[in-house]
């Protein structure tokens, strides 16, 4: 169980951070800064890819048949990571917008 959970751990640390970035790319295209805002898109995808990349060999271990127990804490990790997706999305919604904004000197 020990690994088990630190991975469950790595996970959420990574995502938690990509979300991170995520937000800090939203506020810079709020204040015009869609250059910034597109590498930190960029930035929070390396910690996205890192914890995905955990969760895919937790996945294919439960598909073998080798999967550990389900936690409270892996059903967390499971939530925090589709919840960087789903801000992931918004926010690169939300700096194409901004950048339009910003283009046409609207504040």
């Amino acid at each position: 169980m020990e690994g088990l959970e630190e991975k469950i751990f790595t996970i959420i640390s990574n995502v938690g951070t990509a979300k991170g970035r995520y937000v800090a790319a939203l506020n810079a295209s709020k204040k015009g800064d869609i250059s910034l805002a597109n590498q930190l898109i960029k930035d929070g995808d390396k910690f996205l890819i890192e914890g995905h990349k955990i969760h895919s060999k937790l996945v294919q271990q439960e598909a073998s048949g080798e999967g550990e127990s389900i936690s409270l804490l892996l059903i967390h990790a499971e939530d925090q990571f589709m919840s960087a997706e789903t801000v992931k999305l918004l926010v690169k919604e939300l700096i194409e917008v901004y950048g339009k904004i910003n283009k046409l000197g609207i504040s």
